[in-house]
């Protein structure tokens, strides 16, 4: 009695092809999740520059509301008021979370994980005068 040759598996020549196919398909997929990341980094920074703005305008909103103090509550904390507006280092108070983001303190919100975080971010600046509005600066040239 023999034996059959042909056992369970690949051949040689089978496994050079699926080889080459999952190359192929790498070659073809790696681009495209690199593209999707950058993406969803700039859509995160774009989306916190949104609400840092929304912040900026719910505190003038309560500002005007309660007669012009100079502090206002907001998200459990007590946000400085300066020109209707937060002061720059208070923006962060004012809103309720930035996850995925390094908040420096002095008005600039660093994407964490970014190749070039100072240039993927967002800027603060309050108001500097009576009837100006507060700067929000999006950069996402570095994400």
């Amino acid at each position: 009695m023999h034996a059959s040759r042909r056992g369970i598996g690949f051949t040689l020549i089978e496994l050079v092809v699926l080889i080459t196919l999952l190359g192929m398909l790498a070659a073809f997929a790696v681009p495209k999740f690199v593209s999707l990341e950058l993406t969803a980094r700039t859509a995160m920074v774009e989306s916190l520059g949104q609400s840092v703005r929304s912040s900026a305008a719910l505190a003038h909103g309560l500002w005007l509301a309660h007669g012009g103090p100079a502090t206002v509550p907001m998200e459990g904390n007590v946000v400085t008021i300066e020109h209707g507006y937060p002061l720059t280092d208070d923006i962060a108070k004012a809103m309720h979370d930035h996850p995925g983001f390094d908040y420096d303190g002095a008005g600039r919100f660093r994407k964490i994980g970014a190749p070039a975080p100072d240039n993927c971010s967002v800027v603060y600046t309050g108001s500097t005068a009576a009837g100006d509005t507060p700067e929000v600066a999006v950069d996402i040239s570095g994400c």
